[in-house]
Formats: structure tokens, C-alpha cells, sequence
């Protein structure tokens, strides 16, 4: 799911007087990772991420929603500082809790090679790497930074691409190159439709299509279709994050719930499935 706090659920998904306060920790219970988008808006504090370490069981997983300030705003250029600022924001303090950052670029940005590249050298693939970019944090960040690891593990990263000029293999090599996954987005045909392997994992964000899932529902064989398709990264040896994105009929945890039963989910000897 892409998310967690939505009105509509009230109700239906969470149950009646379930506090706002424990609605992380309830999904946490019924999926096996959220994609945090808070974190696209604005810069979150250490606390708020250490919280939502704390009220989600041992194997539970968060993706992170990169900030719009660089993806966005700056549009890739000149984001080292941004960067750091980013990693310094507390999302180490996730630990083993942390899956992929995703970055999502905006429709109006065009294809550029030497842009991309020039971004995705940046980028830390180590939560050690992760904590010496963050000392490079700027001063506005002073009294509310995490600047530490438990550990050194690596650091996963997923675009998202939304103009059609990046539907090209000099992207793909590029990704490739630098170990980063492609988005499958399932989105109506607005935004590029990219499926292929370029790191050790693959990263699917389901908005739901026109044809198969109108109003922003999935039926059973949708749900099927993708329960093969994860399956068959699982047998490459890939990871898998799905996220569902259709949350206007209050579907997305109902969807994701479906997925994982058909994946006969076992966090002890398969990897991970969102």
C-alpha cells in the first residue's frame, strides 16, 4: 500500500474507533511493507521515523517516497546538498526496517542522459555511504538530524519515470549500470509502461488500468495476473515490492492482502514480497 492514513479506510478497512495513532500499527499486522509518502512532501523528523520503526513488527518493511524538492523542484540538478538533507532526515534510524527509496520524476521532465547519470552517481548505496552524505547536511538541518547507522547494509533505489522519452535502452543500461530498478507502473497508459530487470529486485506501483480494473478495482484475476508475474521474479532470485496505489474505492489493502495470500508469503525462506 502506498500509505496508511486515509480517511475512507475508517471504517471499513480499520476498524470502528480504531485511533488514528494505532492505524499504522494495525496494517503493519495485515501487510508486509507500506510505501511512506510523507516523506515527498516535506523532510520528516528523526522521531516520526523512529515511531514508525517501533509500531511495525520486526519484518515489516518501508519503502521511502524520495522528497518532490529534488525530483521536482530541481529536477535532478545540483541535489547534493539535498540530498544529505534528505538523508540526515531520520531515515536511518529505519534500520533493517528500510526497503527502497523511490524516486519519482515529474511528466514535464524529459529524457537527458548525462542528467540522469550524473543524479544516480549520487546516489548512496550503503547505509554507510548513506550516513557520510548526510554529514554534509546543511545547516537549517542543525538539532533535528539522524546522522547514524545500526549497521552497514545496502541501500536500494527505484525510479519512476513519467514522460515517455525515458521509454528508451540508453535508460535501462543506465539503471543497469548503477544497480537501480525500473517502476512497473500500471497507470492507463498516462505514463511510460517500463518492464524490465535492472538491479536485484523489481518495484511495481498498481494504479490500476482501464480495462481490467475500472472504478480502481482489481478483481480475482487481476490479482492472479500479478501473482504470477511476482512469482516469476521470485523464481529469478529477484525481490519484489507491489505496491497498491488504487485507494479511491478503498481497495488497497484489500488488493495487497489478496496478493500476499496467493504468493504463500514466508518471510523465512523467500524474499520479500510487498
Amino acid at each position: 500500500m502506498a500509505g496508511w492514513v486515509y480517511p475512507d479506510w475508517r471504517g471499513t478497512f480499520y476498524p470502528k474507533g480504531l485511533t488514528q495513532k494505532s492505524e499504522l500499527e494495525y496494517a503493519s499486522t495485515h501487510v508486509t511493507s507500506i510505501e511512506l509518502n510523507g516523506s515527498f512532501y516535506s523532510l520528516q523528523k528523526p522521531s516520526s521515523w523512529r515511531s514508525w520503526r517501533d509500531a511495525t513488527p520486526d519484518d515489516f518493511v518501508f519503502s521511502v517516497k524520495a522528497p518532490r524538492f529534488i525530483t521536482h523542484i530541481k529536477k535532478l540538478d545540483d541535489v547534493h546538498e539535498p540530498l544529505a538533507n534528505f538523508f540526515a532526515s531520520g531515515i536511518l534510524a529505519l534500520g533493517q526496517k528500510l526497503g527502497a527509496v523511490l524516486w519519482q520524476l515529474p511528466p514535464s521532465l524529459a529524457f537527458d542522459a548525462a542528467l540522469v547519470e550524473q543524479f544516480l552517481a549520487q546516489l548512496p548505496r550503503t547505509t554507510t555511504a548513506a550516513a557520510s552524505l548526510a554529514q554534509e547536511r546543511s545547516a537549517r538541518m542543525t538539532g533535528r538530524e539522524h546522522l547514524e547507522t545500526d549497521a552497514e547494509r545496502p541501500v536500494r533505489h527505484a525510479l519512476e519515470v513519467r514522460h515517455h522519452s525515458f521509454d528508451t535502452p540508453e535508460l535501462l543500461a543506465l539503471l543497469e549500470r548503477y544497480g537501480v530498478a525500473a517502476v512497473l507502473g500500471e497507470n492507463a497508459g498516462k505514463w511510460p509502461v517500463i518492464d524490465a530487470t535492472t538491479g536485484n529486485f523489481r518495484y511495481a506501483r498498481l494504479h490500476a488500468d482501464e480495462v481490467m480494473r475500472e472504478g480502481g478495482v482489481y478483481d480475482d484475476a487481476a490479482i492472479e495476473e500479478w501473482a504470477q508475474k511476482v512469482e516469476g521474479w521470485l523464481d529469478e532470485g529477484l525481490d519484489a515490492y507491489v505496491y497498491f496505489d488504487n485507494d479511491t474505492k478503498v481497495r488497497a489493502p484489500i488488493d495487497a492482502m489478496s496478493l500476499i495470500e496467493r504468493l504463500d508469503y514466508d518471510p523465512d525462506d523467500a524474499p520479500f514480497v510487498f
